[in-house]
This record gives C-alpha cells, sequence and structure tokens, in this order.
C-alpha cells in the first residue's frame, strides 16, 4: 500500500460525525508550495494546495476535539480510488484517508486561546 504524508493547515475546526466506532472526521488542510518565478520580477510564487482529508475512529475524535482552524497537522495517508455513474457516465474521484497524524504548530485561534488563559 502507498502511504504519502501531507503537511498542511486547517481552513476550518474538522466536523464530526457519529461516536466511538462509528465516528468520521472530515477536514481540509491547505499548504502552499512552490508555483515557479515570475518571469518578468524573478520573485517566487506560491500556489495553495487543499486537500479534503476523512479520519474514522479514535483519530477521528482526537482531530474534532483538539483541533482548531489554522492549527497545522501533519497527515499519513493513503488515497483511495471512488468510481460512480453519474448522468450516465462514469465519474472518477478519490478520497485521502488518514492513517496517522500529529499536531504541528498552533494555529491563531489556538495561540490567542493560549495567551487569555495566561492572563
Amino acid at each position: 500500500m502507498q502511504t504519502n504524508v501531507f503537511v498542511g493547515n486547517l481552513a476550518k475546526a474538522p466536523t464530526l460525525s457519529g461516536q466511538g466506532d462509528k465516528a468520521v472526521a472530515r477536514f481540509t488542510l491547505i499548504s502552499n508550495e512552490y508555483a515557479g518565478k515570475d518571469r518578468e520580477t524573478g520573485e517566487v510564487r506560491e500556489r495553495s494546495v487543499a486537500l479534503p482529508f476523512t479520519a474514522f475512529r479514535g483519530k477521528a475524535d482526537a482531530l474534532a476535539r483538539n483541533a482548531a482552524k489554522g492549527d497545522q497537522i501533519i497527515v499519513q495517508y493513503r488515497i483511495e480510488n471512488n468510481e460512480y455513474e453519474k448522468n450516465g457516465e462514469t465519474v472518477y474521484t478519490f478520497n485521502f484517508l488518514v492513517e496517522d497524524f500529529k499536531f504541528g504548530a498552533p494555529g491563531k485561534e489556538k495561540r490567542d486561546q493560549f495567551s487569555r488563559g495566561n492572563e
């Protein structure tokens, strides 16, 4: 099985549905990547990459309870092919499924929350 790693910041807090063995968290991570240099100015260009992830069971609970918008998450994931029929045509999509994750740097919301707690 192929696994990948993506490091990004949460676009918004994860959404959780279900509980226990049926817990599912969905969230989007955004990261900037190199997109070449501007031919006229020579300035480095970046583009945003956003991937939608799905986590299950305990990982889903942990993410939903502890992650906030802007937090950095390091995700080890696998890609699952999804194929279905729509209007007589085959549609191909992908699911990005969390195998494991680590919390990275806290985002602005969490940093503000920490600083209010120290007052």
